[in-house]
């Protein structure tokens, strides 16, 4: 894991998510980009856990896009409105190793790694 200002990875989540059984991905032995970080932001709340266990700064926090929150369903609108309209976004997907840490530390269980083509 590198270590870089950008990233605030909290370390004892970052453990402890790398010791989950069901961890997906290639657990950062993928070229970068070779798989996407997929948020599913009918389910994202913006807790941050993504952003606090990702080595490669890939997500960041902040408030839904009018069109995302736009594209939510009822429920979604509902529970995004709850929570502040915060969601993950991926600004720097290019860089993910496809560790997996994000998808299991995800409380929501928002996050997907999709293999790209």
């Amino acid at each position: 894991m590198p270590d870089n200002e950008e990233t605030s990875l909290d370390r004892e989540k970052a453990r402890k998510a790398a010791k989950h059984p069901k961890r997906p991905g290639e657990h950062c032995g993928a070229p970068a980009a070779k798989y996407a970080p997929v948020v599913n932001r009918n389910k994202c709340e913006g807790k941050h856990d993504c952003v606090d266990v990702c080595p490669y700064g890939v997500f960041e926090v902040r408030r839904i896009d009018d069109a995302d929150f736009a594209q939510l369903g009822f429920l979604g609108k509902l529970k995004s409105r709850a929570h502040g309209r915060l969601t993950a976004y991926t600004p720097k997907a290019d860089a993910c190793k496809a560790c997996g840490l994000c998808v299991v530390a995800c409380p929501e269980k928002a996050i997907t790694l999709v293999l790209q083509k």
